[in-house]
């Protein structure tokens, strides 16, 4: 069985919408289309067709492509069950214990909220699409869980093996990596791993996938060793400038 061809398109501001494409099946999922226009371009670009439409939450730069994209090739549109009021025609309901495939790669789906109530991610063997809940070098805004929840979600990823890959949906790492080295200022990995992404940043690079063993080490929020202490960090995180 080949890998998964994972494939970035960048879109808005700062988000990036995944391709997971199949090469034995031909199978294609997007995870998280938030311009269906952008999503459809880049399959198309690449000779793929989109059967599988993966949300790992409602907000609108993760689902606003749901209807474009269902509408020019038929995929199925799969999210949290959670949150089936707010995702654009979602027709299959996910909770955790979960499975969703892409040709012969299965994914466990796994609750972890903190950003929404009801935020999944998708967890394939050696990669992960994680959403809004964990970037590179931080976590989401609690715009609707609880710091226990954001704490226990991180805390779960960062339980997998090290090696994982960890596809999260937007570009932060530079703005993360300020903030981090802020707060734990004689850090050297922290001030090592800053110094690199700030480097890439310049040069246009993309700082994503990260994995679980660099946001072991140089995420102050997975690092957190207690609910209190992760919520004292993403408060001064909410208003760091």
């Amino acid at each position: 069985m080949t890998a998964l061809e994972i494939v970035a398109i960048p879109a808005f501001a700062d988000n990036y919408l995944w391709l997971a494409h199949d090469s034995d099946s031909g199978s294609t999922a997007v995870v998280d289309p938030g311009d269906g226009a952008a999503v459809l371009s880049a399959a198309e670009a690449r000779g793929w067709t989109i059967d599988t439409i993966l949300n790992t939450h409602w907000h609108p730069d993760h689902t606003g492509g749901n209807l474009m994209v269902k509408e020019a090739t038929g995929a199925t549109i799969y999210g949290p069950g959670a949150e089936r009021a707010r995702i654009p025609r979602l027709e299959v309901e996910l909770a955790e214990g979960d499975t969703v495939r892409i040709g012969a790669h299965e994914a466990a789906v796994w609750a972890v909220p903190g950003h929404t109530l009801g935020h999944i991610a998708f967890v394939f063997e050696g990669l992960a699409f994680v959403g809004d809940t964990m970037f590179a070098m931080g976590c989401g805004r609690l715009f609707e869980g609880t710091p226990e929840q954001m704490h226990g979600s991180l805390q779960r990823i960062a339980a997998l093996p090290e090696h994982t890959l960890l596809y999260a949906a937007h570009e932060y790492t530079l703005a993360n990596a300020r903030f981090a080295a802020h707060v734990l200022p004689d850090d050297a990995a922290i001030a090592e791993r800053f110094a690199r992404v700030a480097g890439q940043r310049e040069r246009g690079e993309m700082t994503l996938p990260t994995t679980v063993e660099r946001e072991r080490a140089t995420n102050p929020f997975v690092r957190a060793t207690s609910v209190a202490e992760f919520a004292r960090l993403r408060g001064l995180k909410d208003n760091f400038a």
